[in-house]
């Protein structure tokens, strides 16, 4: 027999992440669903993916101007609102990151980086489907809606779990057996 703490099943620690998880992510969304925190903070932020994405398309030769959170040239403009910003998927990729059993210095390190790659791959898809506006129109609300929105939310899912998948492993109860005193 071993002394010390007993672990939880796998049972209770999934139903504990889960709640962990969905407290989360509602306080979050909450948090920035508010006018305050949607002005000071979430608007700016949209802008400057509007100036990135924007500089991008620049570079790629498409002539835009971004006043805001709008990238216009003279074939195409686009405003990007909330839900187009990677917020929503950077916010879910964060509650699944804090209520996971981990190291806190392992956690702040999932954060950023899981944050900075859902921004990278939100850039991309604001490039995209500004051009596809511009160049293929019949193709952009298709684009929109179904390929990139389902993209961005799968793309931070499959990032958590192989942040998750990655971690420091935890020995399980039965893996302790013959090393005791």
């Amino acid at each position: 027999m071993r002394a010390g703490r007993a672990t939880a099943s796998p049972n209770r620690r999934s139903l504990l992440f889960l709640g962990k998880f969905l407290a989360l992510l509602v306080a979050f969304y909450a948090l920035v669903a508010s006018n305050p925190v949607n002005d000071a903070v979430i608007v700016p932020f949209t802008a400057g993916i509007a100036r990135v994405s924007g500089a991008f398309l620049n570079a790629l030769g498409e002539k835009v101007s971004v006043a805001g959170t709008e990238i216009r040239s003279g074939a195409f403009a686009v405003q990007i609102e909330n839900g187009c910003n990677g917020v929503e998927a950077a916010l879910l990729f964060g509650s699944a990151v804090l209520a996971f059993p981990a190291p806190w210095r392992r956690r702040l390190a999932g954060l950023l980086g899981g944050f900075a790659a859902i921004q990278a791959l939100n850039v991309f898809r604001v490039v995209s489907l500004f051009w596809i506006g511009a160049h293929r129109p019949a193709l952009f609300s298709s684009s929109h809606t179904v390929l990139w929105q389902s993209a961005v939310v799968l793309a931070s899912v499959l990032l958590f779990l192989f942040w998750a998948s990655r971690g420091e492993r935890t020995p399980s109860a039965g893996a302790d057996r013959g090393n005791g005193p």
